[in-house]
């Protein structure tokens, strides 16, 4: 695992993690971006694996801010939440600290501005993965 990554083991099963994830997500003012899904992808094409999916997530307020400090820095909007089901059915959703995505680019004016996000997405998924 990437220095930086949040992992959160949930006992709720895969399809409803993700959509309580996305639903956790507008309700915390962002957008989903887009939700790629290799495992839905595979059914798609009668094939069966284990259920994964990615959850892109940002909004242009938090993108006006992260562009104003670094445009290289706006490779890594939109940021994602990456939802995978365990062996027993339950689901996990891994994530990176926007902080430690942010890190590398050696702009001090990112710090409050991942931060900030750090503690966004933290939120997003402690309320999505709660019972």
């Amino acid at each position: 695992m990437l220095p930086g990554s949040i992992v959160t083991e949930t006992r709720l099963a895969f399809d409803d993690l993700v959509a309580r994830l996305e639903r956790s997500v507008q309700a915390h003012g962002l957008v989903v971006i887009a939700r790629p899904s290799a495992s839905r992808n595979a059914a798609a094409r009668g094939v069966q694996i284990p259920g994964n999916a990615m959850i892109l997530a940002f909004n242009n307020d938090f993108a006006v801010r992260l562009l104003a400090a670094s445009v290289a820095a706006g490779f890594e909007a939109p940021m994602r939440l990456y939802v995978t089901e365990e062996a027993d059915r339950t689901a996990a959703v891994t994530y990176r600290l926007p902080s430690a995505l942010l890190a590398p680019y050696g702009v001090s004016e990112l710090v409050p501005l991942g931060r900030e996000l750090d503690q966004l997405f933290a939120a997003i998924v402690a309320e999505a993965a709660g019972a």
